[in-house]
């Protein structure tokens, strides 16, 4: 056995040891760490942390029912014992003296009404008042069409909590109005990925950091969004020979500390950047040459695409093949000093930058994360970093890599991978292919034919959209789990007051209140993290799974289980229909969730939704869904592998994981001979696009003289339901600020910790002005983190977003500040609160 006191030691000597770029080679990286230490009584079993995408595993303590410590693992090769801040409180994220903990119903006169009071109420009542609105729903829906139910899913689901969800709306309801939170922060990753691989996810993984001889960080501030992977970084600045470390962004921010160059440029200049980064590569012969030749095919699409501005908006892609030469022609217009003028990137820095990437003899990762992909052209964005790595030939080897960092802790794993965007089905499958919801029926064993009605095979709504059609009244019955989609929506007033309308049945799944709920019709209690049994898949295609190690609080249940019966209740109510359609959806919806408990019988320790279905549940969707995986080489691991080791990255074949994707001697489906092999797309090349810059759809003018961007601090994650439950994160950054150049700050009169008015064309906020802090903005742009449901940031946001990922761009619109005298500081405050009210009532 081995006591806490020991493992906190091996905890601390691991710590030192990954600072050095060194993790412990011993015999007790052997030990299974799943054991009761006989001094204390507290028992540690591995997990992964709720936060980032970055997957750091921990170890977590539990005596009495209850988490009492977490620490890093050790032996986990993301974080090799090491925590950020947020993760050294994860035992204390369920402890919220306000969770929720029984389910809530809008009630007037001890009956459900829209306008009522929220009730505690009953599962039962809960469930048959949602299957009952459902069911409205389907029998007002002629047969073939796309009922009127969306669905907001989440990148914090488990694995199986997003199976469980798409099943239930593509498998049962042949819905596809259901799409992930991961479209507001990695859809046009994934189109990124998509458009230039035919294959999702990055090729590389986080060792490129301790190969790399430059690393460039694009818009993404890992210092505080991705702190563990950021150490790394230090590290390998620290402790490697002739490292190079650039930090590009719109503001100024802690990532800087360890850049040898910092270069702040305009909002969505980037594409610039990138284009004239391409131009210097050609222009000074640092082209590779016979790659590009090999593995490399160009593409013209589609520009001036829009913005997304308008409802109901929609872009078609009118892509064409070009050669080389035409890419050549189409690079002359991006040279340093046209660059320079619309980035405000000196041109020095741009052929500096252009030398690092087209030196042969320095390796180069890149790394980008919501700087990139909530952009009106993010997809570009995307498409434009791979255009620079493919041009000198870095990429699907250590250290060279272009990288895209996840936000949430299962966005790929989840989001991405089980398909619960609108448009997709699991494993890069898409339900607009006859091939792809052909192998789907036959993997989900539906009735043939079951996914060739005209409502399933076009994609559905996604999550702009969603709310949009919510407004409107087209989508009538909305519910959302595992996100607080009433504070991070942009343009948040439009759809605060469209969930309220009349005809609107909104359901929300919590942990705690928020401003989600405070909006909804039935609220329902959920477990959360360690109070189930859960997986994740992180940015660089680890696979982690837990187990349950504490009960739920009250009445909570997972969503996993929120699911599952909601689907038993509309089944049995929906087999009673008058109508034969929607009898048949019945049929289909009672056996999309039955298993043969022989074939997935109990295990020891079974978790208490696999207690409550009477077989494994989660080992039973899971290897349902691998099927999808091991004919798209993405291949799975079998289920029990997982609760044996601390993760693996996909594919997985042999029993072997792979670390670099698409190169002769790593990825096990190059074939030998080949050297690389892009096979994702048909000729197995990847595609270099011709994107221009485009300016975004809202710029500064005299009236809203400003740029805003928004994002997330250290201290706090998303919206802060989570984190600002826990005492000491909540004390070391209470509340939202404004950062604002002291040029700016100046010319306002404002100083810090004065109280300001924040408005655009949407809306208005108050904060107080933060001056010389942590995030520096430069010369006309002033940044809001949006974790704080007091300072609805979203208020003033645009919902513009890329036509081609449908992502939100939250980093960029135009507002107005103003120093607020603290005499109408009262007032003001009380109509904000008033505001909040009416969109209630």
């Amino acid at each position: 056995m081995i006591s806490r006191r020991e493992l906190l030691k091996a905890t601390a000597v691991t710590a030192t040891l990954a600072a050095a770029g060194a993790a412990p080679r011993t015999a007790e990286a052997k030990i299974d760490l799943r054991q009761t230490d006989p001094k204390t009584g507290i028992h540690w079993d591995k997990g992964v942390c709720r936060f980032c995408g970055t997957g750091c595993g921990v170890m977590i303590g539990t005596k009495g029912g209850r988490i009492v410590a977490t620490t890093g693992d050790r032996f986990a090769p993301v974080n090799r014992g090491l925590n950020c801040i947020k993760g050294y409180f994860l035992a204390k994220i369920q402890y919220g003296a306000d969770r929720l903990t029984q389910p809530l119903i809008r009630k007037k006169g001890g009956k459900f009404d829209h306008h009522g009071v929220q009730t505690p109420s009953s599962w039962d009542e809960a469930y048959d008042l949602m299957a009952s609105k459902a069911l409205e729903i389907l029998e007002k829906t002629e047969p073939g069409k796309r009922p009127g139910l969306g669905f907001f899913s989440s990148g914090q689901h488990t694995i199986w909590e997003g199976i469980a969800a798409t099943k239930l709306f593509k498998a049962g309801l042949r819905c596809n109005n259901i799409d992930p939170n991961a479209r507001h922060c990695m859809a046009s990753a994934v189109a990124g990925f998509m458009r230039t691989f035919g294959k999702d996810e990055p090729m590389g993984c986080y060792e490129d950091i301790e190969h790399a001889d430059t690393i460039v960080l694009w818009g993404a501030n890992m210092a505080e969004m991705h702190p563990v992977l950021y150490s790394r970084i230090v590290n390998r600045k620290l402790t490697g020979k002739g490292i190079k470390v650039y930090n590009l962004s719109t503001f100024s921010n802690m990532s800087a500390d360890v850049a040898d160059k910092e270069f702040i440029f305009k909002p969505q200049s980037d594409l610039a950047l990138m284009n004239g980064i391409c131009h210097l590569i050609v222009a000074n012969g640092q082209v590779n040459e016979a790659f590009v030749k090999k593995h490399v095919s160009f593409k013209k699409g589609k520009w001036n695409i829009g913005y997304g501005l308008e409802d109901d908006f929609k872009f078609k892609e009118e892509a064409k093949g070009v050669d080389f030469a035409a890419y050549k022609e189409f690079l002359k217009d991006y040279t340093p000093e046209k660059v320079s003028k619309i980035s405000g990137v000196p041109v020095e820095a741009i052929r500096e930058l252009a030398a690092e990437y087209g030196d042969p003899n320095r390796k180069v990762t890149s790394f980008w994360t919501m700087g990139f992909n909530q952009h009106t052209r993010g997809s570009w964005a995307n498409n434009l970093i791979y255009n620079v790595h493919l041009l000198a030939g870095k990429i699907s080897e250590p250290g060279n890599s272009p990288f895209s960092n996840t936000g949430q802790p299962s966005a790929c794993g989840t989001a991405r991978e089980v398909g619960t965007f609108s448009h997709r089905l699991p494993a890069d499958m898409v339900v607009d292919n006859p091939d792809h919801r052909k192998l789907a029926e036959q993997i989900w064993r539906l009735p043939k034919g079951w996914l060739e009605t005209p409502g399933f095979v076009v994609p559905g709504r996604h999550a702009v959209e969603m709310v949009r059609a919510v407004d409107r009244g087209e989508i009538p019955f909305f519910w959302h789990q595992a996100n607080n989609p009433f504070q991070d929506y942009a343009n948040l007033n439009r759809y605060r007051k469209g969930i309220r309308k009349e005809g609107r049945f909104f359901v929300s799944s919590e942990i705690y209140p928020c401003r989600s709920t405070e909006l909804a019709d039935v609220v329902l209690p959920t477990a959360m993290w360690t109070e189930k049994e859960g997986a994740y898949g992180n940015s660089e295609r680890r696979t982690q799974f837990w187990h349950q190690q504490v009960k739920p609080p009250g009445e909570a249940r997972s969503d996993l289980r929120q699911l599952v019966e909601f689907a038993h209740v509309l089944a049995g109510k929906a087999k009673k229909s008058a109508k034969a359609h929607v009898r048949e959806t019945g049929e289909v919806l009672a056996a999309i969730f039955k298993f043969d408990p022989k074939e997935y019988p109990l295990p020891a320790k079974p978790s208490d939704d696999s207690k409550t279905f009477g077989f494994y549940v989660e080992k039973a969707l899971f290897e349902e869904y691998r099927k999808f995986t091991l004919v798209t080489k993405k291949d799975l691991a079998p289920f029990d592998t997982y609760h044996e080791v601390r993760g693996l990255k996909w594919p997985v074949v042999a029993g072997s994981e792979t670390h670099w994707r698409y190169k002769e001697g790593y990825d096990p489906f190059v074939k030998k001979g080949e050297g690389f092999s892009f096979y994702g797309n048909k000729d197995h090349r990847a595609v270099v696009w011709l994107n221009p810059y485009e300016p975004p759809p809202e710029i500064p003018d005299k009236e809203y003289p400003l740029w805003l961007c928004t994002g997330r601090v250290l201290e706090h994650w998303h919206s802060g339901t989570m984190t600002r439950r826990v005492p000491e994160l909540h004390r070391a950054y209470p509340h939202a600020v404004m950062a604002i150049h002291p040029q700016d700050a100046e010319k306002l009169g404002v100083k810090r910790g004065d109280v300001v008015r924040i408005e655009s064309r949407r809306g208005w906020i108050l904060t107080r002005a933060d001056v010389g802090g942590r995030q520096k903005p430069p010369v006309g742009l002033v940044y809001v983190p949006w974790f704080d449901e007091g300072v609805l940031i979203n208020r003033v946001t645009l919902d513009a977003y890329c036509p081609i990922s449908g992502q939100t761009d939250y980093k960029k619109c135009a507002v107005r500040v103003a120093k607020v005298n603290p005499k109408d500081v009262p007032a003001l405050e009380k109509k904000l609160r008033d505001i909040g009210q009416a969109e209630i009532a």
